[in-house]
């Protein structure tokens, strides 16, 4: 997949579904869904997050916005 249509102005929106079964981002309705085996408790799912971009992508991304939602905007570094 080609995150590059996605990055505006070096920041991703995401929404993450922890606690699936997989590691994987999806597009759906026009926006990423990004899928994480870790749970959501005690930013574990945060730093999942953080992690599978660097390893599926080769991008390092911090978490801007949103923290404790699974709404997310990601700034590209």
């Amino acid at each position: 997949m080609e995150l590059s249509s996605y990055i505006i102005e070096g920041k991703l929106k995401v929404r993450v579904m922890p606690k699936a079964g997989r590691n994987q981002v999806n597009e759906e309705n026009g926006k990423l869904k990004v899928y994480l085996k870790e749970v959501a408790e005690d930013g574990r799912a945060n730093v999942a997050l953080v992690k599978f971009f660097k390893k599926e992508f080769g991008i390092a991304v911090e978490i801007k916005n949103g923290f404790t939602s699974r709404e997310k905007v990601l700034r590209v570094l």
